[in-house]
């Protein structure tokens, strides 16, 4: 669908060879930019009515071309030539197709060059939009899960050794918090990079009488770009999105390992729904978490995608070079793999139950309430410093003895500290350890309740 010469080639004196052709073509991956492609021509093209440097019936024909081409490509209907290039040539050849010489007019006052930085800002708009209603869902589902364990205890593991008791709901809702920090850097991204690069031209601006903020303010960004280099050359606003992505992909890793080992039957803490397990092509016994592997695995594809684009931004020179068509493929990988992953975290933790039987059985190991202990040894007036080398000593002991803390009468106590009293074992027991924290944002049930109160009532509003 293509002309049989574009503009640009009667500089050349050959027409471009095949493998030139198939080498440079982004068809492959810049059609989805289609909408933006012709929403953005749709309004430059109106302003271009309005400075009179096309004519009224002119900006009609444009209108009703790209509309229907926009219809066709949606239905499927319309079918592009590679030798096109991009979908901006590709919409272009299309429209001129269609209407003729008003056609020949819509790439007035533009370059590709402030075209696609047009259309890929308006597409991440749209695109961080979509990821944040996700990053919503996932949260909700993480703070329904944590509703129905606002009771249930579970021990709280540094270095992977087991450290403190915490409710199951208070390690559920660490997620809701990391994701919140996700949903917010996206937002910040978003009004960074609504700023409108239309207008910039292929680098130093246009001599024709163009509104720059005529089409800024009909495609809804904030600002126009105020220097026309930049605002064709750079693309930092990618790398930052790629970079949220990023994190995004690494806090979900993080869960995914999490579930992971917690499936194992060493640890048997969660029960994942079938629906999201395999099982093996050998052993039948097994019971696989792979969405949750791929889930970790996936990581990696995000972390190349923001290595990629770094790297195609490193050794650039001013201006606009065509390094930058690459930049579609990496961002456009990295939200399409962020968008899958936070798709089935939702669906598996809606698919999770904790054992909460099984995990308090086992509670008793691990002297999850030596920290306790220690901190009511300085409720005592003995020095932190002091306490924690006594209460050392007194686990070395137990692990001789082969008893918990809990189970020392008082002279064991005494023995090693004259400040243990008969309140002694109020602190101990990891239902004594949970009710008994005190500090704003800790793990125990008012503090859980606050919390849980808190998220609901703020993701209500997403």
């Amino acid at each position: 669908m293509a002309e049989k010469q574009r503009s640009w080639e009667k500089r050349l004196t050959s027409r471009p060879d095949e493998l030139t052709v198939d080498y440079v073509e982004s068809l492959s991956y810049d059609t989805r930019l289609y909408k933006y492609d012709i929403v953005g021509s749709i309004a430059h093209a109106q302003m271009l009515a309005r400075q009179k440097l096309i004519t009224q019936s002119e900006f009609k024909a444009i209108k009703q071309g790209l509309v229907e081409i926009s219809e066709d490509i949606e239905a499927g209907r319309l079918a592009f030539d590679k030798a096109c290039e991009d979908i901006h040539m590709a919409v272009e050849a299309a429209l001129i197709e269609r209407i003729g010489e008003p056609g020949k007019k819509l790439h007035t006052a533009r370059s590709r060059n402030d075209q696609v930085a047009t259309d890929i800002r308006l597409w991440l708009r749209d695109e961080i939009e979509v990821v944040q209603v996700q990053i919503a869902g996932l949260q909700k589902a993480f703070v329904q899960l944590a509703g129905k364990h606002r009771n249930d205890l579970m021990p709280a593991y540094t270095h992977m050794q087991r450290a403190q008791p915490v409710l199951v709901a208070a390690y559920l809702l660490s997620f809701v918090e990391q994701l919140e920090r996700d949903f917010t850097r996206l937002r910040d991204c978003r009004n960074r990079l609504n700023v409108s690069p239309l207008g910039a031209g292929a680098i130093a601006g246009t001599t024709l009488p163009i509104d720059r903020e005529d089409t800024a303010a009909q495609l809804g960004f904030a600002e126009v770009a105020g220097n026309s280099i930049d605002a064709v050359s750079d693309r930092d606003f990618c790398v930052e999105f790629i970079f949220d992505c990023a994190l995004i992909a690494a806090h979900l890793s993080r869960f995914a390992e999490d579930w992971i080992i917690y499936a194992s039957n060493e640890f048997d803490f969660v029960d994942i729904d079938d629906a999201f397990c395999t099982s093996s092509s050998m052993m039948p016994q097994k019971r696989n978490p792979d969405v949750l592997e791929l889930m970790r695995g996936k990581t990696g594809t995000v972390y190349g995608a923001l290595i990629a684009m770094l790297t195609i931004l490193k050794a650039q020179p001013s201006g606009y070079n065509r390094d930058l068509q690459e930049d579609k493929i990496h961002v456009s990988s990295a939200a399409d793999t962020v968008e899958k992953s936070l798709e089935m975290a939702q669906a598996v933790v809606s698919h999770t139950t904790f054992k909460s039987g099984e995990i308090a059985v086992g509670l008793t190991k691990g002297f999850l309430d030596a920290t306790a202990l220690a901190e009511y040894l300085v409720r005592k007036g003995v020095p932190f410093r002091e306490s924690h080398g006594i209460v050392g000593a007194l686990v070395a002991y137990c692990e001789k003895a082969g008893k918990p803390l809990q189970d020392l009468t008082l002279n064991e106590f005494k023995k090693y500290t004259l400040a243990a009293d008969d309140d002694v074992y109020e602190y101990l027991g990891v239902e004594n350890v949970v009710k008994r924290y005190a500090s704003a944002g800790a793990v125990g049930p008012r503090q859980v309740q606050q919390q849980l109160a808190t998220w609901k009532k703020r993701l209500a509003k997403r």
